[in-house]
């Protein structure tokens, strides 16, 4: 799934995804009037993400739907995050659900037949959330993240692993350094690219990938020397604060190696001044070409 996720970003020229992480307050006023129930409200999330998916389809190659967003409205919620992952899909999207997704093997084996599998149920194979990548949380261990990779084998699927994260106290854990004087985060990145050796496609990169943020520019540049053959999902852009020049150095001399997220960046945009006038749809495209021409600036053609 790497390989079609890079074969977009080379067709668009856009290496970004947009992150629907709605939260009901971020919805514009007259859609957050009269509404009472989470019903009401995950009704209103869905349509929001609907719009800004159908003005930003053609333009970027993927989403990242944060699953706390929709969880918080609980069944409801789920349903309004099911019908996201299926609408984007069928707009041409490829689908992250960032769930960041970990436990012991046999449940972890649940985690992942949810979201890149199918249940077995009475004969048949269901697909729960048919979406296309999923961050999981690799500090469990090996045992913690097979099923994922096995599934992602056999279905055609790629996951994210937490590796060096955009918090701000990421550094508390992992930035230790180990015994042999690795940091924990490097350790965790070679763990990574081993899970996803016998995963490499055609532009070199495998289908277990890693969550890099960009708001750490030094740790990036040092996981990016040392993972030549792994992906990078690059969080924390905009509004946490991190830049294209900071985060230009997860990506190969070709412009490929990472996929940066924009959450409130995008589908905020519409408070922004610089958008003023624009519905909350219009300023999220503005907002995504934007962003494409910062990226571009510094990481040039992608995939020359």
């Amino acid at each position: 799934m790497i390989d079609k996720l890079i074969d977009k970003i080379i067709e668009l020229q856009n290496p970004t995804c947009v992150g629907l992480d709605t939260d009901f307050n971020y919805l514009p006023d007259e859609m957050r009037q009269d509404i009472t129930t989470f019903e009401d409200a995950s009704e209103r999330i869905a349509e929001f993400n609907m719009n800004v998916i159908d003005k930003v389809c053609d333009i970027v190659p993927a989403v990242k739907v944060q699953i706390a967003y929709y969880e918080m409205y609980g069944v409801a919620g789920l349903r309004a995050f099911e019908y996201t992952v299926n609408y984007a899909r069928g707009r041409g999207m490829i689908v992250i659900a960032d769930c960041k997704r970990n436990d012991i093997g046999s449940t972890a084996g649940c985690y992942s037949k949810a979201y890149l599998s199918k249940t077995d149920v009475g004969g048949k194979k269901l697909k729960a959330f048919p979406t296309d990548m999923l961050t999981v949380n690799g500090y469990l261990g090996f045992d913690g993240i097979k099923p994922f990779v096995e599934d992602i084998k056999a279905h055609d699927k790629s996951i994210f692993a937490l590796v060096k994260t955009s918090n701000p106290s990421s550094g508390e854990f992992q930035n230790l350094k180990l015994e042999n004087g690795k940091y924990v985060y490097e350790y965790m990145g070679e763990l990574v690219s081993k899970w996803g050796e016998d995963t490499i496609g055609k532009y070199g990169y495998s289908d277990v990938g890693a969550v890099v943020g960009a708001t750490h520019p030094e740790e990036a540049a040092r996981l990016r020397a040392q993972l030549p053959h792994t992906f990078f999902l690059i969080p924390g852009y905009g509004a946490q604060g991190g830049s294209a020049q900071m985060l230009k150095v997860c990506f190969d001399n070709r412009g490929l190696g990472g996929v940066v997220n924009s959450s409130r960046g995008i589908i905020c945009a519409y408070k922004n001044p610089q958008y003023s006038g624009m519905s909350y749809s219009e300023a999220a495209r503005a907002a995504c070409i934007d962003m494409q021409q910062d990226l571009a600036g510094v990481i040039g053609k992608m995939g020359r």
